[in-house]
C-alpha cells in the first residue's frame, strides 16, 4: 500500500505537467482546428530560460532563492511567450487560407529549427540544476517503504490547479474568451461583427506558450536535467493527453495528462521502466480505435 500511495503521487505530480502542456495543444485545435506540433520546443525553451533566468538571478542576487524563482518564473512567461507568438506569425499566420496539410508540416519544421536552435546555442550535453526547493512531508511509514510527498510535489499541484481554474475562468467569463469561443464557433462572422481573429489566435498561441513555460519550470526544477531533447518527447505525450482527454477540451487535457503521468508512474514502479512510453503511446492507440472524440469528447468535438 505504502508504494502504491508513492506511485500515486509521482503520477499525479507528473500528469499535472503533462496537463499543462496538454492544455496549448487544445487551446490552439480549440480555435483555429489544427494541432500545434511545435508547442513542446516552447516547452522545451520554457526550461532553458528557466535554468538561464535562475542562475543569473541567483548570481547576481546574492542567492536568494525565493528571488531566483520569481525572476525565473516571470522571464521564463515572458521570453517563451513571445517565441508562441512568434510560432504563430511565422508558421501559422500565412498558412492559414491552405489546406491543412500545409500548416502542419510548417509546424513540425518549426520544431526541428526550434530543436537544432538549441542544441546549437546551448549545446547537446545535459544541463544540470541543483535541487532548490528541499524538504518535504512523511505521510506514511510501513516497515519496507516510506511514502513520501515533497514540498516541490506540492507546489506543482496547486500551482497547476491555480492555473487551470484560472484559464477556464478567462475562457469562459471574460471578453477574451468570448471572443475565442466566437473565433472557434465561426472564423469569418466573428470578424464580421468586429472581432480581430487575429489578435485572438495569437492571444491563443501566447497563452499556451506561457502554460508550457510554467511546465519547463516546473520539470527543470522537479527532475534537475534538461537537453534540447526534452520538447520533442514530452510534446508528443502532452498530445496524446489531450486527444484521450479530448481535444478541444480543457478538462479534458488536464483529465488526459493526470492519465498519462499515472499510466507512467504505475508502468514503471511495477513494470519495466524502459517500456513506459509504449505503455502511454498504447493508450492513444487505443483512444483513437475505440474512443476517437477522447473521454470528454463529444461527436462533434466539443473545442474549449
Amino acid at each position: 500500500m505504502e508504494y502504491f500511495l508513492q506511485q500515486l503521487i509521482n503520477g499525479i505530480t507528473l500528469g499535472a505537467i503533462y496537463g499543462l502542456i496538454a492544455i496549448g495543444y487544445t487551446m490552439v485545435y480549440g480555435i483555429i482546428g489544427m494541432i500545434n506540433f511545435a508547442h513542446g520546443e516552447i516547452y522545451m525553451l520554457g526550461a532553458f530560460i528557466t535554468l538561464i533566468a535562475y542562475l543569473a538571478a541567483t548570481t547576481l542576487g546574492g542567492g536568494s532563492v525565493a528571488m531566483g524563482l520569481l525572476i525565473a518564473l516571470a522571464a521564463t512567461m515572458i521570453f517563451t511567450a513571445l517565441w508562441g507568438w512568434a510560432v504563430e506569425r511565422i508558421a501559422y499566420r500565412p498558412l492559414r487560407g491552405a489546406p491543412k496539410l500545409a500548416p502542419l508540416i510548417s509546424a513540425i519544421g518549426m520544431s526541428i529549427v526550434l530543436q537544432n536552435f538549441s542544441q546549437i546555442t546551448q549545446g547537446a550535453r545535459v544541463k544540470p540544476l541543483p535541487p532548490v526547493i528541499r524538504g518535504g512531508i512523511t505521510l506514511l511509514e510501513g516497515e519496507d517503504f516510506t511514502v513520501h510527498l515533497s514540498i516541490l510535489q506540492i507546489v506543482i499541484v496547486v500551482l497547476t490547479v491555480v492555473l487551470m481554474a484560472a484559464f477556464t475562468w478567462i475562457i469562459t467569463k471574460t471578453p477574451l474568451g468570448r471572443a475565442q469561443r466566437a473565433t472557434e464557433q465561426d472564423m469569418k462572422m466573428a470578424a464580421l461583427l468586429g472581432v480581430d481573429v487575429d489578435r485572438i489566435i495569437s492571444a491563443t498561441f501566447v497563452m499556451g506558450a506561457m502554460l508550457a513555460a510554467v511546465a519547463g519550470l516546473m520539470v527543470t526544477l522537479y527532475y534537475g536535467v534538461i537537453d534540447f531533447y526534452i520538447g520533442f518527447l514530452a510534446g508528443i505525450k502532452a498530445f496524446t493527453a489531450a486527444v484521450l482527454g479530448g481535444i478541444g477540451s480543457l478538462p479534458g487535457a488536464m483529465l488526459g495528462g493526470l492519465l498519462i503521468g499515472l499510466i507512467e508512474a504505475f508502468w514503471s514502479g511495477y513494470f519495466s521502466i524502459e517500456y513506459k512510453d509504449v505503455a502511454a503511446f498504447s493508450i492513444l492507440v487505443l483512444v483513437l480505435l475505440f474512443r476517437p472524440t477522447g473521454l470528454l469528447g463529444r461527436p462533434e468535438v466539443e473545442k474549449i
